[in-house]
């Protein structure tokens, strides 16, 4: 605190804190009125909005202070600093000698430091970027908790090392801070600095003066995390507050009604930090009251002052000759309960003398201070008209509030709040909605005509207000000051005239001034409450173990002994245990021993324990699929932050909260999904040690597991690593704030592992939040994009049950359901009689904390219970009904069932020295009633695992037929059916399961008064619950019991569906053990209630069951569960024969049933042997049916497991949980989220019932900001979204729902996805036609030889016949040679398979394969084109003309070439006219080359072809062009940047593949001449440039190469293999072939996982070739592919190479795979009718029609459908044709597919070709398709036909077909008609093809 000396000592600010006393109290006091707020060094910023609250940036601080400045700049005595002295130096950052003191510059000397004396940081508003080196005495500087900082200052400079400054204004002048304000040492002195690991000096944690918290800034400590009132940063006031007040009200509203509001007139924003003086003295209004806050402390321990004389510095009000003036008091009462004192408006008076009895609260005042701001959402109106609601009605409304509470009520400050909003709304309801609907700038203003309440009104109100409360409301109106008004009011309270009153409003009104007011809290209870609830959890455990280790709850226990009238409890104990030693023991435990022992025996055992089976329920599965379409859109996102493409397999690991239970609940569950099998991480025998590798426990060892998970990611790129944070509410501390030494070492350990920059960096890992409470993950400044949310989806839709599940999910919605009127069984209760105890218990001990009361209030309670159900009914008295219905069930739930399952008892007791007293004490009562054997008690401790006795140890080993000597229960899911209380220590559950057998939830002890939605909900999380719904028997209880809502269906069946569960039918490998329903009946058969409590007794008949209700019921014990609503259960339970069973220990009464005994084993029996656990019994039979009331009847587990556990709560949070505002939304949903999170603004919207998940998670991310100790807190970027992590994602669902076994299932999938990722399908079928052998077998080559010979590849006779299995369905080509019947053809086809879909097998992706464009890599980005830095590759369109005599025109293309690829072209210098394409030579030998252009016709495909064959190429250079058709032009453009196109002339865009082929063979053969030319010029001889050409199709994926091993020892001895190789290989060795340039046409096998050896024995075949060629564009210069041609072009275009003797080789050692793609291709072509846009299925028959007639014509193609016509319907026109192969039909000059029935029979009209010898054929048809003047009458001669052959002749129109005719002399071996005339179903502009058939004469 800055000492304002150099003559300024009028503007010095006095409000300073007493060393060691005034802890909470806040004054501020001048002499000289300043502008409002800037006095004070807390000033306030100015407001922003929630949105930019967001977004501001790191240096706010500076930005702080300037306008702090700015506003004291405005004052009238601004602050003037002293000149430096002559000659000094005044250079910023150094000090007046010289030194440097920059943290930069000195952070690696040595700086002495004097003892005492700490090293902090220093803000020079100059330099804004630096810190300054100060040395300070620590005793001036505040502890960590804002606190204790002595008045003054004494420090000493680093630089010159000068000593001894004892004023802070001093010490600034000498460091040159050159300041324009007044020196502040609160303000200027920031950070603590402190050495790192390597010595030098850094910033470490902002010092925290008083009243930080209200910045929003920084906070003291750790110790703050749970403090729920630090005002929001976005909340100061600004332009919002008025300078003079100017309330107003409504006269017309009743005064009760809490919707009274003000509307305040017009006033300039300016008047904000106006100076306005009233009397000398300033509007007290104007005063930021309470800087020293105690919310962010524990305040219940103040500092004593016990001299009333002046304080240290000057205070308005005191002078030396009054020194018990009106504001300084002494306080010499001493009540019981500490008083609460809120501050609400105006100045707060100083306590002084026994103050320890009063706490004074920040959270009043804050309220009012934050209701005072404006939403920057409503400031867009304009201040003009929409004002914040007035001082004097917040106080009215506060007390309307007080009021109405009742008197075990506790205020809540959310609940104020929300009555400010919605007075302030509605009184502007008029101006939003005007101003809605116009533009605020027009928009004229609306005058308010509410009239406004005055102060002097104020105290009038208030007290009418107050007047109808029974003076639980009492108001003390003073007119001078607020001391006055305390004075009266402890006057009264010592007098004891406010016996009755829990609050006193004490309020100071007057004319020339705004109000002053406080609130104090007189009512014990609530004074207690919300004292309490200002303890950190950290404190309150501190308190608790205070006070018992003192010893200061003796007193307790002394008053409990004294409440027995027989005696001191234990000594009744003592002697129960004495009288009844031998007897008891024996007869309780003879159950448990004999069940054990008579299960060899053939007596009765209890089949209802059965082991949870690991499923998937649909739930988990729809939760897996959602997580893993999340992960597919970031990876499908543009940004390239998760590459999913370039990883090969998954790994992972979970980090779950520091709870041994939870870690190896985690580890059960890990082990048995298999997921780690599966994923292929571990092998076979999987050990413990493994499976703990994948799970790390966040505590002092989590760093070192959490290292190599980090080393492992990086060394293993291609591995995608999902980090698993479970639980992830759970330690949100900053790392920063958790180096204090006070806090637990875990702390802050989340945000140092999972937030360091390895991983936000890592494009490896991919970071999965998985919580039940995502509340404090949801804020401004979170990590996680909105987009990146995954919530649990809501089981219905519209009434429509979504995934069918058979069990019912019961969490904390269907709890309050159940509370409803109309249910019978609330499952939600409190406790009336405790309560009341322990408020009585209150009163008589104030010092104890409530706690310690309710602890031992509850121990007595079981204690009492226990001995009353042991036979001393005594007792009955001294506990509760509750805890005695609780405590029978536990101690006869072993009795009822032969096995001696029982029921688990949760006791939650958060503090943990608590938990263990009890323990202890219940553990002795157990042991004296020799209860040991019958429950155990288990005391659950975060920090250990689980301890039970040998006993229970071997009975659960026995039920779960475990055999492991050293087995013992690790999970509390492992303790199912253990009759057992455990007590749940532990201050907050981490994510531990509890077992099937729970069946209450006793949570009285939780800490009611720390009230945040996330601690009330994670409490309830405990017994959520899933209940079967399978069995019907107990229908109409179950309906009472379990349905939530009149309006939902009856029917238990219709009850399950409404259960949210969802997923699909592969449930089976979830690890959810935790689904705690496993049961075949889904009623409710513990009806407990009040009432039952008559009932209970130990071994008596039950009061109020009659003979006859027993014998009606089967569910009779001494158990009150059994009892309750007995008489609604008799009429609705039984069927005749299940009235049976009875336990040994069951009451007297029921001995009349013995003679219906005999039918229970046979029932028992039916039971093991037909019901499965998992079939529903709504179809089973009777005795199915009755057999399950049977095992009901017995055995208390399988009761529990078939209905929810019971929920006791304590009151206060009962009444908050089950009341609900106007839309239903229960109170606890509108709490403080979390506790390190705040409020952006008191003026949010109210949340609605009706809000979904993502809309509570954009409510939440719009309206809380987190604390300075939340790890979120620095995560800001000026607005930018950039905040958000790209790899981050959040899964939350309800608890206990399974989410784990989702992420397990997540995980699973995920990796399937990967692998599938790097699969594809390819075709695998067998070659066709291979038993049709064209002549004997004979070796041409060696198995091994690498090259063909070129003079023995001459001898190889060509192989008509077609072995590719795509042509299965296409006509068989004869040669005479073959000898084939029609039974070898028909029997080669499975006329069943004709239809079916073509093999495929799937294939993990090699090294070599080629890609679509999903797949990214670092490799090939630059390959593709495609890089997010750069904009897309730059191409150009070139054009490119050659005639082309067959077409009879010009052809012209167009090349769009790339920048990168302009070197493979050759361009004219001037004009840049694109000449031709490099060709290299054949002599080049280069082995990073590929010589053969290589071009991909492609349609359709434009995502899908495979055209990136950078891995496939392995790299080398290449040429690759698309062949696309002129309207895929722009598309394939967009997806292949990077790639050269040749777009086709538009005349082809409907033009099939032959079009393409033939203009790539057209287009490379007159490019050859170009570069013969080009080149001849250089020098180079035209027959050695390259003549070959690539043409592959769009879908060849791989490539495989046969390796032959002939090391035999006879030369026919061969093995080989085969394996992937690189395109680049094989074609290099292609192109090496000797006299390569002699072949005309080199392909290779289509690849078969069946390839037989005769195909690898003969290394090379002269034979068809198809998909991947390599042609020779120089050879086959005058064989043309056919343009018009649809399909099978490749086959016509072979059979012309042969045909002109050129040579066709195949190399069989090696293959191609192609990959099986769904889109585009031959598919692309659609045939439908031109007519009708709708779309009809045409059959083929209807493709063809007869000319001049009405047939509708199609929009298609005439080739198209001349070549699907015959096809399908060949054997129209060749009908001797059909089936008869040894008379094929004669094809001159073209190969067209006749179906498969029909055998062919190729010949070329050329002159010189070869052709097979016909002599010895007789053909049984001619086709002569467009015939070209090489076909002659003399060339048809030469063939004979089978009487009645067929011929058919197409042609381009009718006059061809006629000259044709005439000109072939056909009429004279053929008889035509007239009605033989056809043509394709086109219209005459679509150019049809016309047909003529004859018969031959």
């Amino acid at each position: 605190m800055g000492n304002s000396y150099a003559g300024q000592l009028k503007t010095t600010r006095f409000e300073e804190v007493l060393h060691n006393s005034i802890e909470a109290s806040l004054r501020s006091n001048n002499l000289v009125p300043r502008p409002i707020f800037s006095q004070l060094y807390l000033e306030a910023e100015q407001q922003l909005s929630s949105l930019e609250a967001g977004s501001r940036a790191d240096n706010e601080e500076e930005e702080e202070e300037e306008e702090e400045e700015g506003s004291e700049s405005s004052s009238p005595v601004s602050y003037q600093m002293k000149p430096p002295p002559e000659g000094c130096c005044t250079t910023d950052g150094f000090c007046q000698a010289g030194k440097d003191l920059r943290l930069v510059s000195i952070s690696n000397e040595h700086i002495e430091v004097p003892s005492g004396f700490l090293l902090v940081g220093a803000k020079s508003p100059n330099l804004p970027d630096h810190l300054l080196v100060c040395a300070v005495d620590k005793r001036f500087l505040p502890d960590d908790n804002g606190r204790n900082a002595l008045l003054g200052f004494s420090g000493n400079c680093v630089g010159c090392g000068k000593k001894g400054f004892c004023y802070f204004t001093e010490f600034s002048n000498h460091i040159n801070l050159k300041l324009t304000t007044q020196p502040k040492k609160q303000k200027h002195l920031k950070y603590y600095l402190v050495r790192n690991a390597q010595g030098a000096l850094t910033k470490g944690s902002v010092i925290c003066w008083k009243g930080a918290e209200f910045r929003g800034r920084q906070s003291s400590s750790s110790t703050c995390s749970s403090t729920l009132f630090q005002l929001p940063e976005s909340s100061g006031l600004s332009g919002s507050i008025s300078s003079e007040p100017l309330p107003a009200a409504n006269p017309n509203t009743p005064a009760g009604t809490q919707q009274t509001a003000a509307g305040i007139d017009h006033i300039p924003s300016t008047a904000a930090f106006s100076s306005t003086v009233y009397n000398g003295k300033e509007s007290p209004k104007q005063q930021l009251v309470k800087n020293n806050l105690s919310a962010l402390t524990r305040p219940s321990v103040l500092g004593t002052l016990t001299n009333s004389g002046p304080p240290k510095k000057r205070h308005k009000g005191w002078s030396p000759e009054s020194p018990s003036s009106t504001e300084t008091w002494n306080l010499q009462l001493n009540p019981q309960v500490p008083n609460r004192i809120k501050n609400g408006h105006g100045n707060f008076p100083y306590l002084c003398g026994n103050i320890n009895d009063v706490i004074v609260s920040p959270l009043l005042y804050t309220c009012y201070r934050n209701s005072q701001s404006l939403s920057r959402a409503y400031e867009q109106y304009g201040a003009s008209t929409i004002q914040p609601i007035s001082e004097e009605m917040q106080l009215l409304l506060t007390v309307y509030y007080l009021v109405q509470l009742a008197s075990d009520q506790v205020p809540l400050i959310e609940d104020l709040e929300q009555i400010f909003m919605r007075s302030w709304r509605e009184s502007h309801l008029s101006e939003i909605r005007q101003y809605q609907q116009a533009i605020p700038q027009t928009f004229p203003q609306v005058p308010s005509q509410i009239a406004p309440v005055t102060s002097a009104q104020l105290p009038w109100l208030a007290g009418l207000a107050a007047s109808s409360c029974n003076d639980s409301v009492h108001i003390i109106e003073c007119s001078y000051s607020l001391a006055e008004g305390l004075s009266e009011m402890f006057k009264l309270l010592i007098e004891g005239k406010l016996i009755k009153t829990n609050y006193v409003v004490i309020i100071c009104a007057s004319r020339n001034r705004g109000i002053d007011s406080c609130i104090v809290i007189t009512g014990k209870y609530q004074a207690r409450v919300l004292s309490e609830g200002m303890l950190t959890p950290s404190d309150y455990q501190k308190e608790v173990n205070y006070q018992l280790v003192t010893g200061k709850v003796e007193t307790l226990g002394s008053f409990f002994s004294t409440l027995c009238p027989e005696g001191d409890i234990d000594l009744l104990l003592e002697k129960f245990y004495q009288e009844n030693q031998g007897h008891i023991s024996s007869s309780l435990s003879a159950s448990v021993n004999k069940s054990t022992a008579m299960n060899g025996t053939g007596a009765a055992v209890c089949t209802s324990y059965e082991i949870e089976q690991h499923q998937i329920r649909p739930f988990q599965l729809a939760v897996a699929q959602k997580l893993l379409s999340h992960i597919c859109s970031i990876a499908d996102s543009s940004t390239q932050n998760l590459d999913l493409g370039s990883f090969e397999k998954i790994d992972f690991l979970i980090c779950v909260p520091p709870s041994e239970v939870t870690y190896q609940q985690t580890l059960f569950h890990l082990w048995h999904s298999g997921i780690l099998l599966e994923l292929g991480l571990e092998k076979e025998h999987l050990t413990k040690q493994r499976v703990e590798q994948y799970v790390m426990k966040l505590d002092a060892d989590a760093q070192i597991k959490f290292k190599v998970f980090l080393q492992n990611s990086m060394q293993n790129p291609h591995t995608l690593f999902v980090l698993i944070h479970d639980h992830a509410h759970w330690d949100l501390m900053s790392a920063m704030h958790s180096l204090y030494p006070q806090t637990e070492l875990s702390t802050g350990l989340v945000d140092r592992l999972l937030n360091c920059r390895e991983v936000k960096e890592a494009p490896n890992i991919v970071t999965l939040h998985v919580t039940s409470f995502p509340y404090a993950l949801q804020t401004q400044h979170t990590h996680i994009s909105p987009y990146n949310e995954i919530h649990w989806p809501s089981s219905y839709s519209n009434g429509v049950d979504l995934y069918h599940e058979n069990k019912k999910y019961f969490g904390l919605s269907e709890f309050i359901e159940s509370t409803l009127s109309g249910h019978s069984i609330p499952l939600l209760r409190y406790d009336s009689s405790f309560e009341a105890m322990v408020m009585a218990l209150g009163k008589r001990f104030p010092r104890l904390h409530s706690a310690v009361i309710r602890t031992f209030v509850l121990i007595q309670h079981y204690s009492a219970a226990m001995m009353a159900v042991c036979g001393l009914s005594q007792m009955k008295n001294y506990t509760s009904v509750e805890t005695l219905e609780i405590t029978q069930n536990l101690i006869n739930s072993s009795r009822q069932c032969p096995s001696g399952h029982g029921l688990m008892v949760v006791l939650r007791i958060p503090c943990t020295p608590l938990a263990a007293v009890a323990y202890e004490r219940l553990y002795n009562v157990r042991e004296r009633l020799a209860l040991e054997d019958n429950f155990e008690i288990i005391l659950g401790n975060p920090n250990s695992g689980i301890t039970i006795g040998k006993h229970f140890v071997e009975q659960l080993k026995v039920w779960q037929k475990i055999e492991d000597v050293d087995w013992k229960p690790r999970t509390y899911l492992e303790l199912e059916g253990l009759p057992c209380i455990l007590i749940f220590s532990g201050m907050d559950p981490q994510g531990e399961s509890l077992p099937r057998s729970l069946r209450y939830c006793d949570l009285r002890l939780i800490n009611s008064s720390s009230l945040v939605r996330t601690t009330l909900e994670q409490e309830l999380g405990l017994a959520a619950y899933f209940v079967s719904s399978e069995v019907h028997t107990e229908k109409a209880v179950v309906n009472d019991v379990l349905e939530s809502d009149p309006e939902k269906l009856s029917s238990t069946d219709n009850e399950d569906e409404e259960i949210a569960t969802e997923g699909s039918a592969s449930e089976k490998r979830s690890p959810m053990k935790r689904e705690r329903s496993h049961s075949h009946d889904s009623a409710s058969s513990s009806l407990s209630s009040k009432a039952s409590i008559t009932a209970f007794c130990s071994e008596s008949s039950p009061p109020f069951v009659t003979a006859g209700d027993t014998a009606k019921s089967p569910h009779l014990s001494n158990s009150t569960e059994e009892n309750t609503n007995s008489h609604e259960k008799q009429k609705q339970k039984v069927d005749k024969g299940a009235q049976t069973t009875v336990s040994k220990h069951l009451p007297p009464v029921t001995e009349q049933l013995d003679t219906k005994q005999n039918i229970r084993s046979a029932q028992i029996s039916i039971t093991s042997s037909s019901s499965s656990p998992f079939s529903s019994s709504s179809s089973s039979s009777a005795p199915t049916q009755n057999s399950f009331i049977l095992q009901t009847s017995q055995c208390s587990m399988t009761k529990a497991s078939k209905q929810p556990p019971i929920v006791f709560l304590p009151k206060l949070v009962y009444d908050i949980i089950t009341s609900t505002d106007s839309s239903g939304l229960p109170k606890s949903s509108s709490l403080l989220p979390y506790h390190s999170v705040m409020w952006a603004s008191s003026f949010r919207p109210l949340m609605s019932k009706m809000m979904t998940c993502t809309e509570q998670s954009l409510y939440y991310r719009q309206w809380t900001v987190p604390k300075p100790i939340h790890m979120d807190y620095n995560n800001r970027n000026e607005g930018r979204m950039d905040t958000f992590h790209p790899r981050r994602l959040l899964l939350s669902g309800p608890p206990q729902i399974g989410k784990t076994g989702a992420y397990l299932q997540f995980l699973s999938i995920l990796s399937r996805m990967l692998i599938r990722l790097t699969e594809v399908d390819v075709y695998d079928e067998e070659e066709i036609n291979i038993n049709i052998k064209e002549e004997p077998d004979q070796c041409y080559h060696q198995p091994g030889d690498t090259w063909p010979d070129l003079e023995t590849f001459k001898k190889i006779p060509f192989n008509y016949t077609i072995h590719d299995p795509k042509y299965e369905d296409a006509s068989l080509i004869c040669s005479k040679l073959q000898t084939i019947n029609s039974e070898d053809r028909s029997m080669s086809r499975r006329q069943e398979d004709v239809y079916t879909r073509r093999q495929t097998t799937r294939m993990r992706l090699s090294k070599y394969a080629a890609y679509n464009t999903y797949h990214h890599c670092e490799q090939c980005h630059q390959y593709m084109g495609f890089n997010p830095r750069y904009q897309l590759y730059e191409s150009t369109l070139h054009a490119f003309a050659f005639s082309y005599s067959m077409l009879g025109e010009e052809i012209q293309l167009h090349f769009i070439i790339p920048k990168s690829k302009e070197h493979h072209f050759v361009f004219s210098q001037p004009g840049r006219q694109l000449e031709s394409m490099r060709l290299p030579l054949v002599t080049d030998k280069n082995e990073d080359y590929i010589k053969s252009p290589t071009f991909t016709p492609t349609t359709g495909r434009h995502e899908h072809g495979l055209f990136n064959l950078y891995h496939a190429m392995d790299g080398a250079s290449h040429l690759h062009v698309l062949v696309v058709k002129e309207y895929e032009m722009a598309i394939y453009k967009k997806y292949w940047p990077n790639h050269i196109m040749l777009v086709l002339p538009s005349i082809f865009n409907s033009a099939g593949v032959g079009a393409a082929h033939f203009l790539i063979k057209e287009l490379s053969y007159h490019n050859l001449e170009l570069e013969r030319n080009r080149q001849e010029e250089l020098g180079i001889k035209p027959q050695d440039i390259w003549p070959f050409i690539v043409i592959s199709d769009d879908s060849c994926v791989m490539w495989n190469a046969v390796e032959v091993d002939c090391s035999g020892d006879r030369k026919s001895d061969y093995t080989w293999t085969e394996r992937n190789v690189s395109l680049k290989q094989i074609l290099q060795h292609i192109e090496a072939t000797p006299n390569v340039t002699h072949y005309a046409l080199i392909g290779m096998r289509k690849w078969s996982s069946k390839a037989n050896s005769t195909e690898i024995k003969e290394p090379f075949s002269c034979c068809h070739v198809h998909d991947f060629i390599m042609l020779n564009v120089d050879l086959t210069q005058n064989v043309q592919y056919n343009q018009n041609r649809f399909m099978c072009d490749d086959v016509d275009f072979n059979l012309r190479v042969h045909s002109a003797g050129l040579l066709i080789c195949r190399f069989n050692h090696f293959s191609v795979m192609k990959k099986q793609i769904a889109v585009g291709g031959q598919r692309s072509f659609h045939i439908k009718s031109k007519v009708s846009d709708t779309p009809v299925s045409i059959s083929p028959a209807q493709y063809i029609c007869a000319p001049d007639s009405k047939h509708t014509f199609l929009a298609a193609p005439a080739q198209l459908l001349l070549e699907k016509y015959l096809q399908y319907h060949s054997h129209r026109f060749f009908p001797l044709s059909l089936k008869n192969y040894s008379h094929p039909v004669l094809s001159v000059d073209c190969y067209l597919n006749l179906g498969p029935q029909i055998a062919v029979c190729y010949v070329s009209s050329r002159p010189h070709s070869l052709n097979i010898s016909s002599s010895g054929l007789t053909f049984s048809g001619l086709l002569l398709y467009l015939c070209d003047s090489f076909v002659v009458a003399s060339f048809l001669k030469k063939f004979h036909f089978l009487k009645g052959a067929t011929l058919c002749v197409i042609c381009q129109d009718r006059n061809s077909l006629r000259q044709t005719v005439v000109r072939l002399e056909l009429e004279d071996e053929w008889q035509f008609r007239l009605r033989d005339e056809f043509q394709t179903a086109n219209a005459k502009e679509d150019r049809p093809l016309f047909f003529l058939t004859g018969r031959h004469i």
